[in-house]
């Protein structure tokens, strides 16, 4: 089996790498960057973000697992303490490959290429000087004027992370949907949005459609955009998954419980 490592690059992460790269070795797996059949993370939910991104073209071939050097992720739940159990399940081979929905990002422009991106957690439109407006549009109609903030387009596996932070539903991320969330709508007399997040099934589609030639900034996970150019931007689930290995149960929420609710 062949294997890559993804790091925080803090001393500590980049020791465990260094350990988990050899013990991994010794037991007669390839160190291989290029075309790995599974992906160790090691520092947080962000570190995985980054080796999401790193192997985009290979989901369908490569399994991912996290090791957390801070605090327990959603993504990262392995202890750097169980570091040696956990390599010599993944020598043994004793693990199961789990599937999770990803959100498809595609940005039309009027004057430029169209671009396609995949997003693990969540894809972002905010504008940095006046407020957003955008026309909202579910399945080919329109739904509502946007006016606030900005808006935020998240998957299950997302749900937990900046969705929640605006009051978005925490979704199972075995659940094949993405969810619309508002930032800081305006709603008065005038102005009217739905004003609660709303959770799309697979087979919808959602549209959005700048009103003004303005300016205003995109992120997809980590990956930040400035755009001026943009006809549309249709958000969908991808065909594509991400694909975790799993050692153990991984029970969503006892997790949800543990980093949201309990005090311990």
């Amino acid at each position: 089996m062949k294997f890559a490592i993804q790091s925080r690059r803090d001393d500590q992460s980049n020791e465990l790498m260094e350990l988990a790269k050899s013990y991994l070795i010794d037991f007669g797996l390839k160190f291989d960057e290029e075309e790995p059949e599974i992906v160790l993370s090691i520092g947080g939910d962000g570190t995985l973000l980054h080796a999401f991104h790193r192997y985009l073209h290979r989901l369908d071939k490569t399994a991912f697992v996290g090791i957390h050097t801070g605090h327990l992720g959603f993504y990262a739940d392995w202890k750097p303490s169980e570091l040696e159990k956990l390599v010599l399940s993944i020598a043994k081979k004793e693990f199961n490959v789990v599937e999770y929905p990803l959100l498809e990002v595609q940005v039309h422009r009027h004057h430029s290429e169209s671009s396609t991106f995949l997003a693990l957690n969540e894809a972002t439109i905010k504008s940095p000087d006046v407020t957003l407006v955008m026309d909202v549009e579910l399945n080919g109609e329109h739904f509502e004027r946007f006016r606030g903030d900005g808006l935020c387009i998240s998957t299950p596996s997302g749900s937990t992370a900046y969705n929640k932070a605006l009051g978005g539903a925490i979704i199972h991320p075995t659940l094949q949907a993405f969810q619309l969330t508002e930032m800081a709508s305006i709603n008065n007399r005038v102005f009217r949005t739905v004003g609660s997040s709303l959770v799309l099934p697979a087979h919808h589609n959602c549209v959005l459609k700048p009103v003004n030639e303005q300016q205003f900034n995109m992120t997809v996970d980590h990956i930040n955009m400035t755009e001026t150019d943009v006809k549309s931007i249709t958000f969908n689930v991808a065909n594509e998954k991400v694909r975790f290995a799993r050692f153990r149960p991984f029970p969503f929420w006892e997790r949800v419980h543990d980093s949201f609710v309990s005090n311990e």
